[in-house]
């Protein structure tokens, strides 16, 4: 058989097989209706029984496409930038925009104005930190910068930031201004409020600690089972002491140790010794009860202000 005969039977039987396809569907419509109008005709019964037996077809509803937000610009917080631009800006000099310092901030802040220091002025700082930001629209930020001068002197800055909505891109749209530096909070009642006399719990953090901090012997002997708090290594320190012991649970200041499993939180105060002097440290512990002994069962527990774990 030629090609182009083997082309047309192929286009005929195809034709035939969609016919036949419609053709049945066709009665299957005819007998539904069919069905449908007898049960009409013999009751309510009949009628319910017909309509469960009618095939559906039912369509799924494409699934809908999750909505993109974005979130870049609003969590890009530019007070490393600003903090790098500042330190730039009080380093520059409109006298000689050609130094490493003025290039430096004049590219982080092109229409912004170079200081003019004075002739042998030391007003370099010595450190430059930022200490908050703050989102005053879309894409736009203040963060305030802290400059510490030599002998103590403390000034801070307001920086104004735009942010790109890529969140990658930042430029400095306006010149430092100088402004108060953050006011201190209230600081709510500390929730330690048991004091810990001497005995086995302040003796068994004070041998914790002498292994912690200045690898005296091993930190596994004085954990709770399952706990892992390596040493510090190197030993940052050659002596440790602890000063006070202070309780949120009546619990740690009882003469004996109480019933397995009891849990107590406590802050421990140290001092640490090096050959650079002596250093107050605090560390909150969480410790329980077991075999007549207290154990570590947790390192900087971090309490709630209300003396709930977090």
């Amino acid at each position: 058989m030629s090609p182009g005969k083997q082309t047309t039977a192929g286009e005929g039987a195809a034709a035939m097989a969609a016919g036949a396809r419609l053709e049945a569907m066709r009665r299957r419509v005819h007998l539904s209706r069919l069905a449908l109008w007898t049960a009409i005709a013999a009751g309510p019964a009949a009628l319910a029984v017909a309509v469960a037996s009618t095939p559906t077809t039912v369509e799924a509803a494409p699934a809908a496409r999750p909505t993109a937000v974005h979130t870049a610009a609003a969590n890009a917080d530019p007070a490393g930038y600003a903090q790098l631009f500042l330190s730039a800006w009080l380093r520059a000099s409109a006298d000689d925009a050609t130094t490493a310092q003025s290039r430096l901030a004049q590219s982080m802040a092109p229409d912004v104005e170079l200081p003019d220091p004075a002739a042998g002025a030391q007003s370099s700082p010595t450190s430059v930190t930022a200490v908050r930001s703050a989102q005053r629209g879309h894409g736009v930020w203040s963060v305030t910068v802290a400059v510490q001068y030599a002998g103590g002197r403390l000034r801070h800055y307001t920086v104004p930031v735009a942010v790109g909505a890529s969140g990658a891109a930042f430029t400095v749209t306006g010149a430092p201004g100088v402004v108060p530096g953050p006011g201190r909070v209230a600081v709510p009642k500390s929730p330690y409020g048991v004091r810990v006399p001497e005995g086995a719990l302040s003796s068994g953090v004070g041998e914790f600690f002498a292994a912690y901090l200045t690898d005296a012997g091993e930190v596994d002997r004085y954990l709770a089972p399952g706990v892992q708090i390596p040493a510090l290594s190197p030993a940052p320190y050659t002596a440790v002491s602890v000063e006070q012991v202070s309780a949120v649970e009546e619990a740690a200041a009882a003469d004996q140790v109480p019933a397995d499993g009891t849990a107590v939180r406590v802050l421990v105060r140290v001092e640490a010794q090096d050959a650079g002097g002596q250093w107050p440290l605090a560390y909150e512990l969480m410790l329980k009860a077991r075999s007549g002994r207290w154990e570590v069962a947790a390192l900087d527990s971090r309490a709630a202000q209300d003396g709930s774990p977090r």
